[in-house]
């Protein structure tokens, strides 16, 4: 970057201390664990100093979280997830695969963002119960009992935002079906998946653009599969797809996440320069263990949200 950017601290009996940055926390909106109040005690015994919530495509938590930030002297940028469906010819035989982006500093009053996340608030809701019948007819192979209309709707009142299956996951774990979240989705929810609401990256630029935010490529080399890895392994081939897919549709990318190697982090970095584009991180902590704060973001990045 051209200038040397200042950076964002308090003090704390004297002493100067550089604020911890997090710009990828969910909550119980989404697949979080933990609640807007929880999150924010947490943040400040972290000495977070500049956060974003980004739930799954749910924008319902915004409100309560700049509430909260305020109370709690921590600066704080509306956020959101957006789980998109993108295609490159090239890779993956041309079959679509899910990729998430991240939006920020967006008016979570932009009546078309709320209409969009409703739509697809709904569209979860569907096909969450076309995994159980799923789900269920895999059971009904291996002998199981089937889950009920009771599991459905204690499944739900475990949610306090949008279903997704992490949160099928961890009742299957609570039914002591599979041990963990992860067993849960190896054995049981990738074979029982239903496709997820066709969002566009075109239409996901517009919807944050349009609300005066900032859309970001979220983990664009994320080895659990929701990145550019699943097209491909080789991060200059990574940067290619985005040169020639994604450029005028995005503002940034994440450059520093809780599953990054050094190398990804320095490639992405020295990509984002070359463009101009915004340079963000965050932990991606769902609460379980808790990695809010914990990931190495240089102070400067605070100064590319004026």
């Amino acid at each position: 970057m051209s200038r040397q950017p200042k950076r964002l601290v308090h003090y704390r009996r004297g002493k100067e201390v550089t604020s911890i940055i997090d710009l990828h926390i969910h909550s119980k909106a989404s697949d979080g664990k933990f609640s807007i109040p929880e999150i924010f005690k947490e943040a400040k015994t972290r000495k977070i100093g500049f956060m974003a919530i980004t739930d799954h495509d749910s924008i319902s938590c915004q409100n309560e979280a700049t509430a909260s930030a305020k109370k709690e002297s921590i600066r704080y940028i509306t956020g959101v997830e957006l789980n998109v469906t993108f295609t490159h010819p090239k890779h993956h035989e041309g079959k679509p695969v899910s990729l998430d982006f991240l939006g920020y500093q967006f008016d979570v009053g932009n009546e078309a963002i709320q209409k969009k996340l409703q739509t697809m608030s709904k569209f979860r809701e569907e096909r969450a119960l076309k995994i159980l019948y799923n789900l269920n007819e895999e059971f009904r192979k291996q002998g199981f009992a089937m889950l009920t209309k009771d599991d459905l709707r204690q499944i739900e009142e475990s949610v306090d935002g949008t279903i997704g299956r992490p949160h099928i996951a961890d009742y299957l774990v609570k039914k002591h079906i599979v041990k963990t979240r992860q067993e849960a989705f190896d054995k049981y929810l990738v074979k029982c998946d239903v496709p997820k609401y066709p969002l566009y990256l075109e239409e996901a630029s517009k919807l944050i653009r349009d609300a005066g935010g900032k859309l970001v490529l979220a983990h664009p080399n994320d080895p659990h599969g929701t990145s550019l890895e699943v097209l491909t392994k080789v991060l200059p081939e990574q940067t290619q797809i985005i040169e020639e897919k994604m450029l005028p549709l995005i503002d940034g990318v994440e450059c520093w996440h809780s599953r990054n190697t050094p190398e990804t982090t320095s490639h992405y970095t020295a990509f984002a320069k070359k463009y101009g584009l915004l340079m963000t991180g965050g932990s991606d902590c769902h609460q379980k263990p808790i990695l809010m704060g914990t990931v190495q973001i240089p102070d400067w990045v605070t100064d590319q949200f004026a």
